[in-house]
C-alpha cells in the first residue's frame, strides 16, 4: 500500500464495543467509515448512491444484519467494486454466503474468528448440559413465584458421572466441551465430518452419527449451519435418540428443527433441553417457553467482556493484515485454498 496515495476505505457495520483503541489505530491505514442505513432497503440505496465507494474491506458483526440483511448475491452486485475482504466478527457466518463471495468477479474474501469464542461457549454450553441434566429449570421457576420447588415438585435430575455426551461437530468449541464434561466424570463421544486425529481428538471416541444418536445420553450439538446441516436433528433423528435423551444446542437454532424438538419434550421422548440459541431468534417457539423441562439462554455462548474484546481485536486484526499485506489472519475454511 502506497504511503503516499489516498488511504483505503473501511467500512464498520455494527457496533465496537470494547475494542475502541483497536479500532482507531486502525485509522493510521485507513479512513474509517460507518453506514448509516437502518436496514436493508437503505443500506443497497447507499451503495448505488456511490457513498461506499473505494470501501475496500468491511467489519460486520452478526447484529449489522438488521442493517443490510443477508450478505447474499443480491447484496454483493450492489457493494462497491473495490470490496475486497468481509471480516465477521463471530465464529458462525451463517449470513454470508461464502460461496457468492468467491464467485463474485472480484473475489471478496471472508474471515471469521475460529478460536477466541472457544472457551466462553463451552461454558454456557456445560452450564445447559448440567442445568438440563438435573432439571433446575422447573424449581428456579417455582422459587421466583414464592412456591419453593412447586408443588408437585420437579421429577428428579441425573448427575453427570459416567453419562455419555455425544458431542455433534468437533470443531474448536466441542472439543473444549470435551476437557469441561470429563471434568464432570462424563464419557466423550463425537462425530464429525471427518474423524480427527488422536491427538486432537484427545481420547474421545469418534463413531457414526447413528451410533451417536442411540447411545449418547446427552446429545450437544456444536457444528456450523450450513445447507447441509440445517435440521440436521429432526423427527427421524429423535426417534433414534435414548427415551429420556437430554439436548443441549450453543451452535444455530435451525440446525435442530424445533417444533420436532417440541414434539419430542412433550412425548417425553427427550427428558429435557439446554438452548443458547433458536431458529428465529430472538423469536422463541411457545412450546419451548411453555415446557418447565427447557432451560432456555438469550444467545449469551460469548457474552462475556474478555470474549468480546479478544473477538473484536481478532476482527481488527483480520482487517489490518489484509491492508499491509493482503492476507487474511483466519479466512473461512471454504475460502482456505484461494
Amino acid at each position: 500500500m502506497s504511503s503516499t496515495g489516498p488511504k483505503p476505505k473501511v467500512l464498520r457495520i455494527g457496533s465496537i464495543d470494547h475494542a475502541q483503541t483497536a479500532w482507531s489505530a486502525l485509522g493510521e491505514l485507513a479512513d474509517l467509515v460507518e453506514s448509516t442505513a437502518t436496514n436493508r432497503a437503505e443500506f443497497i440505496q447507499e451503495c448505488k448512491d456511490g457513498k461506499l465507494d473505494g470501501v475496500v474491506a468491511i467489519y460486520r458483526t452478526i447484529g449489522s444484519v438488521t442493517q443490510t440483511g443477508l450478505v447474499d448475491e443480491d447484496l454483493l452486485n450492489v457493494l462497491p467494486r473495490s470490496l475486497r475482504y468481509i471480516t465477521h466478527c463471530g465464529a458462525g457466518y451463517d449470513q454470508i454466503d461464502v460461496h457468492a463471495c468467491s464467485a463474485r468477479n472480484p473475489c471478496v474474501r471472508v474471515s471469521n474468528v475460529p478460536t477466541a469464542v472457544d472457551d466462553a461457549t463451552a461454558d454456557v454450553n456445560m452450564f445447559l448440559i448440567l442445568g438440563a441434566l438435573r432439571n433446575f429449570n422447573a424449581g428456579m421457576n417455582a422459587l421466583r413465584e414464592g412456591k419453593w420447588r412447586g408443588n408437585p415438585a420437579p421429577p428428579l435430575g441425573h448427575d453427570p458421572e459416567g453419562k455419555v455426551l455425544g458431542i455433534l461437530g468437533m470443531g474448536g468449541i466441542g472439543r473444549n466441551l470435551k476437557k469441561k464434561a470429563e471434568a464432570f466424570g462424563m464419557k466423550v463421544i463425537y462425530h464429525n465430518r471427518r474423524k480427527l486425529s488422536d491427538e486432537m481428538s484427545a481420547g474421545a471416541q469418534y463413531v457414526s452419527f447413528d451410533e451417536l444418536l442411540s447411545t449418547s445420553d446427552v446429545v450437544s450439538l456444536n457444528l456450523p449451519l450450513n445447507k447441509n446441516t440445517r435440521h440436521i436433528i429432526s423427527k427421524a433423528e429423535f426417534a433414534k435418540m435414548k427415551d429420556g435423551v437430554v439436548v443441549v444446542n450453543t451452535a444455530r437454532g435451525a440446525v435442530m428443527d424445533e417444533a420436532a424438538l417440541v414434539d419430542a419434550l412433550d412425548s417425553g421422548k427427550v427428558f429435557s433441553a439446554g438452548l443458547d440459541v433458536f431458529e428465529e431468534e430472538p423469536r422463541i417457539h411457545p412450546g419451548l417457553l411453555s415446557n418447565q423441562n427447557v432451560i432456555l439462554v438469550p444467545h449469551m455462548g460469548t457474552w462475556t467482556i474478555e470474549t468480546m474484546l479478544a473477538m473484536e481485536e481478532w476482527t481488527i486484526g483480520n482487517i489490518r493484515m489484509a491492508l499491509e499485506i493482503g492476507k487474511l489472519k483466519s479466512p473461512v475454511p471454504e475460502q482456505a485454498d484461494l
